[in-house]
Formats: structure tokens, C-alpha cells, sequence
């Protein structure tokens, strides 16, 4: 009876081993189906699916943006880049000349405002005064009752550019400390005095110191035409009614 079992067991165990056999031989021929379908599909199309994926993927081409980065050289320290060259500097252009200074401006003439003469004690406004025709004629002018100094508009103006002699006549007074009647006793020649006006101040120093009678004083050298001289009149304080002093001046050169 043991005997006869295991002999069954044992058939019964080939049979199995030869059953797993045939399964084994159904599977391969299905791998090898499996194998031979693919290849007929793709291999025989002559296109793979590496090959598919490559063709429908769309192609992207790359532009830089900007100057490329130069790649650092082997031995070179990580972050470092080359310095660019300096460029040549320019060859330096040589300065401008200076331009000249503009001449100044000239001084041109204009009519007196005031008169200051330290050494005379003399500080006085000056008007204009318009002489009438028969006062022109006779060269005996007489000025306004006032204290002030009175320049003949008809003659010249101080300055550059004057044309003729300037006149300032003024009173000089009786038991009065009035400006003209330092003329008789304090001016002398060499004297300086100012004689303002509306564009400067001119300086001018004293030439002559005269007295004249009224009646020659019409025909004495203080009229000729000597543009830019200036001549100051008034009456004689020794001889209020019978003499007049003239003071003539020239006008200093700008130094």
C-alpha cells in the first residue's frame, strides 16, 4: 500500500511539471507575438517613437539677449572677469585763447550837478541856466539871487566828447559865508575839485586864478573854445560891483 501511493504521487507530479511546461511555451509564444506585431508596426514604418516624439515636438531656437558672458579660463578664480581695456585717451585740446577784455566804455559829456572843491570849502549844486540873447551878446551874465552855482546851458559840457568851454557862474555875497566867495580869497593853482555829473565824477585841477574888471572881463581869453575846460565866475569879494574873479581848470587825465 506505501508503495502504490507514492507512485501515484509521483505521476501525479510529472503531469504538473508537464502541465507548468505548456503553460510556460503558451506565454513565450505570446511574447514573441507580442514582439513581432510591435516590430511590424514600428520597425517595418521605419519610424520609432524616439523618432515620432522628435518630429512632433516643436523646435525652439534660443537668442541670446545681450553681450555674451565671456566664460572665465581654467586656473582663473570663481566671479572674476577679464577688466576691459581703457581706451586711448584723447589728446587733450589745446586751451582757447583769452578773449580781450573789452575797452571801457567812454565817459561822455554830460551837465554838471555839482561842484566839490575841498581846498575852497566850496560844496554847491549846480542848475542850468539858459542866458538871454543881449546877456549872450555882452557876456555879462547874471545869475539867479540864490547861494547855488548855475551852468550856461549855450557852451559845453564836461566829459569826453565835450565841444567847448564850460561855465559855472554863481553870487558871491556880502556879510555872507557863502560857497562862490572862497574863490576870491582861498583859490590857487594846482588845486583839484570834482565836478559831478550824471554819468561820473570828473576831476579837475585848477590852471589860473584871475581877476578882471567888469568891463574886460567881455573880452578877456576865458571865452575861447577849449572843449572840455571848465571855468568857475563870480564876483570879486574885495570889489563886489566893479571886479570878477575867474577860475580855470582842466580836466585831470584817468590814470
Amino acid at each position: 500500500m506505501g508503495r502504490h501511493r507514492r507512485s501515484s504521487e509521483t505521476e501525479r507530479g510529472g503531469s504538473r511539471r508537464l502541465l507548468l511546461s505548456y503553460v510556460d511555451l503558451l506565454v513565450l509564444s505570446f511574447c514573441c507575438l507580442g514582439i513581432l506585431t510591435a516590430w511590424l508596426i514600428y520597425g517595418a514604418g521605419g519610424i520609432s517613437p524616439s523618432s515620432a516624439s522628435a518630429v512632433d515636438a516643436p523646435v525652439v531656437r534660443y537668442t541670446p539677449v545681450g553681450a555674451p558672458t565671456e566664460i572665465p579660463k581654467a586656473g582663473a578664480p570663481a566671479g572674476t572677469t577679464k577688466a576691459p581695456v581703457p581706451a586711448k585717451s584723447a589728446v587733450a585740446a589745446k586751451p582757447a585763447a583769452p578773449k580781450p577784455s573789452p575797452a571801457p566804455k567812454a565817459i561822455t559829456a554830460a551837465p554838471p550837478q555839482r561842484i566839490i572843491y575841498p581846498a575852497a570849502g566850496m560844496d554847491v549844486v549846480v542848475h542850468p541856466l539858459k542866458p538871454g540873447s543881449g546877456d549872450m551878446d555882452s557876456r555879462s551874465i547874471v545869475p539867479p539871487e540864490t547861494m547855488d552855482g548855475y551852468w550856461l546851458t549855450p557852451y559845453g559840457q564836461p566829459g569826453v566828447g565835450s565841444v567847448n568851454t564850460t561855465y559855472v557862474i554863481g553870487h558871491s555875497w556880502e556879510g555872507q559865508d557863502a560857497p562862490f566867495n572862497h574863490l576870491s580869497a582861498a583859490a590857487v593853482p594846482g588845486d583839484v575839485f570834482t565836478v559831478v555829473t550824471a554819468k561820473a565824477k570828473l576831476s579837475y585841477r585848477v590852471d589860473s586864478v584871475t581877476t578882471y574888471t567888469k568891463s574886460t572881463l567881455k573880452d578877456s581869453p576865458i571865452w575861447s573854445v577849449v572843449p572840455n575846460r571848465l571855468v568857475l565866475i563870480s564876483c570879486y569879494t574885495q570889489d563886489l560891483w566893479g571886479k570878477n574873479v575867474a577860475v580855470v581848470a582842466s580836466p585831470l587825465r584817468a590814470k
